[in-house]
């Protein structure tokens, strides 16, 4: 079984607590939840400061030497921190291409609702606005080669 599939359970009654904690007491319930919020943060922002100051895993028995001085040649953690730096760079990217094409379409549509023959001007605005995510999809590639 997959391990994800575990921790659907859990995030039910987890889900099914918080609204019962909500309905029952509902300004301590906001204090409450946001100190389990802060504590689950701060854990994973403990394991992710672990994972990232780690150092490689020693292999046991006959390791080829070049595999060794491969592993050793980078710092540890380096491919990770590209990884997450792709992550970044993509999730930035789609927020801001999310919130442009927001402002834009709403306007195209505005603007095409007094006048309908600007429709092909108004998408080529909004196009322009969904290559910011286009930019950060590269800028994830160029990343992800590197690590």
């Amino acid at each position: 079984m997959n391990l994800w599939f575990g921790t659907v359970p859990v995030f039910l009654i987890a889900a099914t607590g918080a609204i019962l904690l909500l309905r029952r007491w509902r300004k301590p319930a906001f204090k409450i939840l946001a100190a389990l919020n802060i504590a689950v943060m701060a854990g994973s922002l403990a394991l992710l400061a672990g994972a990232l100051t780690a150092a490689p895993a020693a292999a046991s028995g006959g390791v080829a030497p070049a595999l060794a001085a491969a592993a050793t040649d980078s710092p540890p953690g380096a491919g990770g921190s590209a990884l997450i730096a792709a992550a970044i760079a993509v999730a930035g990217s789609s927020i801001g291409a999310a919130f442009a094409v927001a402002y834009t379409g709403s306007a195209a549509l505005a603007a095409m609702s007094e006048r309908p023959e600007i429709f092909g001007r108004a998408m080529v605005v909004v196009g322009l606005a969904e290559g910011i995510a286009i930019y950060g999809l590269i800028i994830a590639i160029i990343l992800i080669g590197k690590a």
